[in-house]
Order: C-alpha cells, then structure tokens, then sequence
C-alpha cells in the first residue's frame, strides 16, 4: 500500500463530512469530468453488504444483505434484481445533479450539512442521478450485466482466504476487527464507457465495484478483469480514497494497494500520479464548492453508449468540413456542436420510434438554422427535413441540393405552423424560442419540439427575470419551461455534451391533454400569451391539427412554408414581435472609430502604469529590469475610472470595456476578470506566425510606454519606428471547395488532454 497524493481541505463552511462523500458521487456517477477521456459510466446495480470476519476460513460466503435484513434505501432486495430499476422508473420527484464546477452538494437532493452520513453516500443514486438503472440505463444493452451478488460473494470469499492484505486494505490497517469488519458498506457495480477516438484506442467498456464505508470516510475502488470467462478483482489496479481528520484539518488522500505491480492503461486505469495530482486537487475542491445550480447532468435522456457510437461515426463520417469552413465564425466551435447536437437528435429519435413502434424516420424543420450545419447532417442521415434563417449563409450553397434551406423571416401566425412535421427544432433560435413550443403545439397534436435557449428573449423584447435568488440563464429556462408546459407538454430538460456554456436543452415529447381538449388548451395559451405581453388581446389563434393533413392558413408540412402559395395570410399572434434584422449588425468593437478605440487604450494604460509620461527614448539607456509592469486592475476598476459617455458607448457593444481591451492582446493580457500589461518577456513567438507578421506593424509599447519596448528591436515581432516595418502578407487564398456530393463535416481531433 502506498499513499499518492494528500491535499488539506479548508472547509469554513462546516461542509465535511458530508461534502466528501457529495464529491465522491460525482467521481463515481460522473467521472468524465475529470477524466476526459471516458464517455461515462453506467450504474448497474447497488447492494448493502459487509465484509467477512478478520479470522474467517474457508470459502463461506458472508457478504450481502440476508434475506430477512432490509437492504440500503433504493436497493433492490437479494432476490429481486428488477426493483432496483422499478424504483427509478417509479420515482415521481426525480431531484436534478448540478455538474461538479457548480455545485457538487446539489447532487445529494439539497442536502445540507448535518444529515446522515450514509443518506449523503446514497442520495445520488437514490434521486434519479444520472447513470442509476432506470429507463435510460436499461436500454444500453450492448454488455450483458454481471450479478453484483455473485462478483461480491466470490470477492468476499478470497478476502476471507488468501487476500488478507486486501481485507487490511479495506478495512484500515490493523482495524480488522470483527466489530468493524460487519460494518455496513455500500456496494456499486458500474460501467465505465471510453471514448473512442484515435487517442484512445481502447473503446471496450471495463467494470468496476466501488466499496463505500462512510463509517472509516473511504471509497474503494476494484476493477474487474475476465479471467477464464469469470470476473475477477484486479489487484494491480486497486485504489482507495479517503477521508480523515487530524488536529481539526481535513485531509483528503489516495492510496493503491500494490504500488509495485501497479498497471494503468490511461483511460480506465489512471496513473498514479494523475489521481494523487488532479483528481485530488478537484475532489477538495469539489468536497467545500458551495455554488448552487439546478442543472441536469449530461445526456440524461438518452443511452451513453449508443450515444458515443454514433457521435464518433459522425465525426468520422464528416471530419473535413473544417478545413473548407467559408464563414468568418471559428468552425472548431460550430462543428463541433452541430455534430454532438445531431447525435444527440439521432439516438433521441431512434429511442422514439422504437418505443413507438414505428419505422419511418422523423421530418423536421429547423426554425433560425443559422449555418445550415444542422439540417445538412440530419437530412444526410436521412430524416426528411428543412431549415429557416432570416439570413443566407455562404456555407449553404455547399451543401447541395439534397439539403433544403430556405431564407425567410418568421413571424409567429398563421402562416408558420407545419401540420405535416414530426418536431420543430430551435438550435439558439434567438426571439423565436418562446414561440417554438406554441408553433408545436397549434401545428399538430402530434409536432414536438427541441429548444437550446441561448439568448434571453421573451414573446415581444427582451427577457426580465423576476426573482434575484435564480440565474439569469436558470430564470430563462424556466420561462421557456413554463412556456411549454402552458401549451400542454410533458417538457424534459437535458444537457448537452457540446463547446458552450449555454448547453441545457428542453423537449416537449408528448402532451398533458388527449386531442379532443384542443380547443381548451389553445385558449390556455391564447391567455397566457396575452398576460406575459400585458395588453390586449392577440389576434385569434388557429385550430392546432390533430392530423397531418394541410389546412387552409397553416404553413403546411415540409413542402409549404412562409409567404409560399397555399398560406393564407393572417396577422401575428401577438403585436410588437419583431424578427431579427437581415443584415447582421457588427457589435464586437469592430466597427468601434479608430480615434475613440486609441483614446481608450492609452487612457487604460496609462491607469495601469500610474501615470507616467511617455518616454520612448528611456529604453535605450535603461535597464530592462526596471521596465514598469504596471498594476493589475479588475475591470470594474478600470471601468471605474472611465466617463459615463465611453462607457455608454461601450455598452452597446457585445463584452464591452472587455472586449475592446481583448481586440488589443498586443497591449493587454485580461484574465478572469483582470486586466494587465503585457510582458513580452514571457510570451512565446509561435514560428508560424513571425514568419508572416514579423515587423508588420508598429510596437505599441516603443511608441507610448513610459519605459520604451521591453525587448530589443532584433527581438521583438513589431517595428520599433517606420523604418522597420516591413509589407503585410497578401491574404490566404481558401482551398478550393470540394464536390457537393463528397462534402464531409465534423469537428477536429478531439483534445483529449494529458493521459490521467
């Protein structure tokens, strides 16, 4: 045994214990984020047992609960493996698990500080956290699922026979007594599931038994290995977790039983340096993190594995659209989460239309497409379908005929309903996001929606959030909820596994009211629409179809849509809806005058410096190491310091004094919130880049620091006077664009990060 990494946990709060046990849950429910390269894991089953007297012989089994003993709360009894699931099934108040970085606690249901220990291990589980048996994690079915009881009754056996250094370890050394050794333990069978991608090879999902003991505050974990058809615990990867106290300071440590013969593959089995180094570092910092959320965890709603397939077929299949993205957006962000959206659509539909009964694939219409990326993918995956943008993009002539885009404003009326589609999708659909969930429900009864809110629009205008306790993003999503639930759906939320802090999705599957209630649920809405607006009546609302059959006045399915023939004109539901302007307005500093973007830099300069007077020639005779540094200053400081007429005008731009501070990252470096001069000295010069730009345009700091350029001229990557300036490089031609017909997307190579 020996102990790999130990981290004193401050803990002002008095959330320990019970925060250790809060941040175990999330490295056993949800330990790929921290290991970013694992997809998930998958919860099989959970048992309460107790492990074999310390002087046990001989191959009699004791572990697991007997029959007549009442197992953990939300275990299933020995006997009886479905009630574990029916259990999840059943539970009519599932609680909702914050991702780590916000608030781990949140995961144990709103646990506070002070309740049972053992409640604290079992809660995540127990609440419908993500990965327990349930709907969701019995239909992963590509593994057969081991019996828990007969891996621990064999495990037991050898502890009680040969592994007498195993039972130590599990039991703290020289704590062997036959008191502690019938302790209860919590026993967890899970899955863990990699990813596959050509950095991880190794795409086989691996088990693994995790032993709980709140009594002595650790968590042991045993992978299993198949050996001659049976599994088996592997020794040569067995490490321990654990919480102890001493002269009243936490301490949280790792420890591997077998040091010497330890074996790691980098995915399933870290190293022991990256578990005593960054998986310690984030459990204390996840044991006392006491920011709260309400936000789901990950694909929650659909099978991880299926998931991770299909993700990685599309990346395959589409991996070369980076290289021709023609739009000035940076492809690695909007590939890469039009991939994982449209996987995430693929398995929900697949799940649909098997629990339906139905063959034929879903059509679609995607409302604000943005760049097409989306419907491209799904239509190419073959679900009937178009998308709607205000705009054209230049990405969508490459997308050929076979992908239906169509440039067209909407306007929630009579004219945009679709009768003939199976769900309406908005994919950061702006002002049209409220109106998703209304255009669904009055199109059919059977139209579904898929909303990923991102800006904060309300009916008319823009959103105001009425309670200062929630979020501004957590406020919206549940207006959007509320929304989708007053026009009469089932609404699910979700999170999405995509590059955007903005990554919570909501579903509306199914309706509240049989079809016959149309008419008293379309008056629902019609009051609710009015009263969120707070004037008058709206125009009168359309009979939502209960068929797919085209009516008059209704946008029709995939074939009819705004202002085309056939759609009779009306007017809008409610007045004061304004659809976002064709031509895109620049509001990142840009389009900012030269003369007002140099007075700020100088005037933010010269605050960090303290005021001194330039003086470009000092630099010459000066030493470098009295060049000022300047302060490092928040930006509300700065912005402090600044007359309200430039922060007026700062603040009709998108990020602000920020942004216009990050557009000169020659000058600045803003950091978290923080603002300082740049040292040169400690930059380093990408190649690539000095090969093209190198003394392209003047220093900054040779012109305006009171101290000169603290590099040399030879050194530094700007010119130091005009007469060093050297011309631009002509601008890049774009590669020739592929056949239509063999376009691929899909994002880059995943970064996977440094082996754990």
């Amino acid at each position: 045994m020996a102990e790999v990494g130990r981290a004193a946990v401050s803990d002002p709060g008095s959330l320990l214990p019970d925060g250790f046990w809060a941040a175990v849950a999330v490295w056993v429910e949800r330990p790929q984020v921290a290991n970013k390269r694992l997809c998930g894991v998958h919860l099989e089953a959970r048992r309460s047992a107790a492990l074999p007297r310390a002087e046990a012989r001989g191959p009699r089994p004791s572990a697991g609960p007997k029959p007549e003993e009442r197992p953990a709360a939300g275990c299933a009894p020995e006997g009886d493996p479905g009630s574990s699931q029916r259990f999840a099934e059943e539970d009519s108040d599932p609680r909702l698990c914050a991702a780590p970085e916000q608030d781990p606690h949140r995961s144990q249901g709103g646990r506070r500080p002070g309740d049972d220990p053992r409640e604290a291990a079992a809660a995540p589980l127990l609440a419908g956290a993500p990965g327990q048996p349930g709907k969701a994690g019995a239909e992963e079915g590509d593994f057969p699922a081991p019996d828990l009881d007969s891996l621990w009754n064999d495990f037991s056996r050898s502890l009680a026979g040969d592994s007498r250094e195993m039972l130590d370890f599990l039991t703290g050394s020289g704590a062997a007594s036959q008191r502690e050794a019938q302790r209860e333990l919590d026993v967890i069978l899970r899955t863990i599931i990699p990813k596959t991608s050509p950095c991880c090879p190794l795409s086989a999902p691996r088990r693994e038994i995790v032993v709980q003991d709140v009594g002595r505050g650790t968590v042991t974990l045993l992978p299993l290995e198949e050996e001659e058809g049976n599994l088996k615990v592997k020794t040569s990867a067995v490490y321990q977790i654990q919480l102890s106290r001493s002269e009243g300071e936490w301490f949280i440590s790792v420890l591997i039983f077998c040091p010497e013969r330890w074996h790691s593959d980098g995915i399933v089995c870290p190293r022991p340096a990256w578990l005593g180094g960054e998986l310690l570092a984030k459990l204390a910092r996840w044991c006392v993190g006491s920011r709260q959320s309400g936000f789901k965890s990950t694909l929650s709603l659909i099978p991880i594995v299926k998931y991770s397939r299909v993700y990685q077929e599309l990346k395959e299949k589409y991996k070369d659209m980076v290289k021709v993205w023609p739009e000035v957006t940076d492809p690695e962000k909007f590939v890469y989460e039009d991939v994982a959206i449209a996987a995430y659509l693929l398995i929900l539909w697949e799940e649909e239309r098997a629990s339906r009964g139905e063959t034929a694939r879903q059509s679609f219409v995607d409302l604000g497409c943005g760049n097409g990326l989306l419907v491209h993918i799904l239509s190419s995956e073959g679900h009937p379908g178009r998308g709607i943008d205000v705009r054209r993009r230049k990405i969508w002539e490459m997308y050929g005929p076979e992908t239906h885009l169509e440039e067209s404003a909407i306007t929630p009326n009579d004219q945009t309903l679709f009768p003939d589609v199976d769900w309406l999708i908005g994919n950061h659909s702006d002002e049209l996001t409220p109106w998703i969930p209304v255009i669904a429900a009055r199109s059919s009864y059977r139209c579904r929606f898929f909303v990923l809110p991102c800006c904060f629009f309300d009916f008319v205008g823009r959103f105001q959030r009425s309670q200062s306790g929630k979020t501004q993003y957590r406020a919206y999503l549940d207006f959007v909820t509320e929304v989708g639930s007053t026009c009469g759906f089932h609404v699910e939320e979700d999170c999405l596994r995509i590059p955007s802090t903005k990554r919570v999705c909501l579903l509306g599957k199914s309706r509240t009211y049989p079809p016959a209630a149309e008419a008293a649920a379309d008056e629902q809405r019609r009051r609710y629409i009015n009263r969120r607006r707070g004037q008058g009546p709206a125009s009168p609302p359309p009979r939502a179809a209960t068929g797919g059959a085209h009516r008059p006045g209704g946008g029709g399915g995939l074939g009819t849509g705004p202002g085309q023939p056939g759609a009779q004109a009306e007017g809008p539901w409610l007045s004061g809806f304004h659809p976002r302007e064709k031509a895109e307005r620049v509001r990142n500093c840009a389009s900012l005058p030269r003369e007002f973007v140099d007075r700020v830099v100088l005037q933010v300069a010269d605050l960090l410096l303290g005021g001194q007077q330039s003086n470009p020639r000092s630099s010459q005779s000066g030493r470098a190491e009295a060049w000022n540094r300047g302060a490092r200053l928040s930006l509300a400081e700065v912005a402090g310091e600044l007359d309200g007429a430039t922060l007026r005008r700062l603040k009709r731009e998108c990020g602000g004094l920020q942004t216009l501070l990050r557009n000169r990252p020659q000058v600045f470096r803003v950091v978290n919130g923080q603002v300082c001069i740049r040292d040169w000295r400690e930059e380093r010069l990408r190649k690539g880049k000095e090969s093209e730009a190198f003394k392209t345009r003047i220093c900054w700091f040779f012109t305006h620091h009171p101290d000169g350029c603290v590099l040399p001229s030879d050194c530094c990557p700007f010119a130091h006077g005009p007469g060093e300036l050297r011309p631009a490089p002509a601008g890049r031609k774009k590669p020739a664009l592929p056949a239509v017909s063999a376009l691929p997307v899909g994002p880059p190579r995943e970064r996977t990060g440094p082996a754990p």
